[in-house]
Formats: structure tokens, sequence, C-alpha cells
């Protein structure tokens, strides 16, 4: 009898939001032993790599070309080498395009298994001292005043904490539209997660405001805001 064929593995491997203790043993021996690693930017994950004294092939998988490498990923599952899929940080699929690997693997009948590890979402959530049994994530919200307003007003009665990211450009809008829309609530602003000027600041959206505005924004935000249940809920 032929022997059966032996297909790849695909593992969304999290890698540090920050700081590089951060990454985990399993996370390091899986990309030890993968014959391809996908990556956001060559560059940052190879600058990673190097860290650890580890060599393999990096391919570019971002939002401007996932469409084009997917089924060149998927022909080296086929031919049964074994793929790691990371973002620049913290956890794949999160705000990039892992997720479409990730269906068309499954799609495809091959395996997919998870290397956990950082999460901005997790990190500035649980030291935000907001409610954390419920949430939404609301990643990045859009860029136009008007969409953005109205992706807002569809969570004015949203009863559990509310987390977005935003970028350094763009923070002072995000809270003036959530002062305008949702009113003065308890929200946490979180920068540099994990990283040597890690900060986070806490209070209402004005209380925020006022801060910021006397600073210059540097690094990814991760906003979380209270939703309306009541106050000391958990």
């Amino acid at each position: 009898m032929p022997e059966e064929k032996k297909y790849g593995e695909l593992f969304v491997v999290s890698t540090p939001i920050g700081n590089l203790g951060d990454i985990s043993e399993r996370a390091l021996n899986c990309l030890r032993a993968v014959e391809i690693i996908a990556c956001e930017d060559t560059r940052h994950t190879g600058f990673l790599l190097s860290r650890f004294d580890i060599k393999k092939r990096l391919i570019s998988y971002n939002d401007v070309n996932a469409i084009k490498r997917l089924p060149v990923l998927l022909d080296f599952l086929g031919d049964g080498k074994n793929v790691a899929v990371v973002s620049d940080a913290g956890t794949p699929g999160v705000c990039d395009p892992a997720y479409r690997i990730v269906r068309s693997a499954i799609d495809s009948g091959f395996e997919v298994k998870s290397i956990p590890g950082a999460s901005a979402v997790l990190s500035a959530l649980v030291v935000s001292g907001l409610p954390l049994d419920r949430f939404v994530f609301e990643g990045f919200l859009p860029q136009k005043g008007a969409a953005r307003s109205k992706r807002i007003e569809l969570l004015k009665n949203e009863p559990r904490t509310i987390i977005f990211y935003e970028s350094p450009y763009r923070i002072i809008n995000l809270l003036d539209s959530l002062f305008e829309i949702l009113g003065d609530r308890e929200i946490s602003v979180s920068r540099e997660l994990t990283k040597l000027h890690e900060e986070t600041i806490r209070g209402t959206v004005g209380d925020v405001l006022s801060q910021l505005k006397n600073k210059n924004p540097r690094g990814e935000y991760t906003v979380v805001v209270r939703g309306t249940g009541k106050k000391g809920s958990s």
C-alpha cells in the first residue's frame, strides 16, 4: 500500500507586545521547529528571531499581500511543511490578516494549533480597573469622522466594557468623539504596554483628554471604556 501523504500544520504563534521576556518557551520551540514563518514584516520578525538565535525562512504576509500569499502558504502545508504565522506583536488575527490563513487552512482540511501568549487587549483590560467579566473588542474605528461617529453611536447603550485600538495620531479625536457621544464616562488609556515607557491613564474621558492634550502622544493606544452596566459590577 502507498504511504499516506503527510500534511503540514499551521501554528498561530503569539509574540511579545513589547518586552521580549514575555515570549514563551513553547513559542520559541515552535518557531525553531517549523519550516516557514509567515509574518507581517520580515525585518521586525527577523529581529525577534535573531535575539533567540533562530534562523528560518520568512515570508511576508500582511494586509497588502494576504490574498496573493494565501495559495503559497497553503501549498507549503500541502507539501507537508509546517508553517507558523506571527504578527508584529501580540496574538495573530487580532486586527491583522492572520484570520484569513487560519480560515483557509481549516477549509482545506489542515490542522491549526494555537501557541498562546501576549495580547494588548487583555493586558490593557486587566489593568484598567473596569469590569472584565464581559467585554467587547471594537479594534480600530473608521478614520473618517462620520463613519467613526456612527460606529460609536451603535455602542451608546452597550452594557459591556468596550475596548478600542487607536494610533497616536488620532487618539485625541477618538476621545473627543467618545466624550461627545458616550458622555464623560470612566475610561482607561494604555500605551507602550510592557515596554520601558509603559503608561496607563485612568479617569473620566474629560480627565484623560486634559492630560493627553498636554503631551505628545506616542505609541499605539488601547482604550478601555466602561459600559452602561452599574458601577462596581464585575
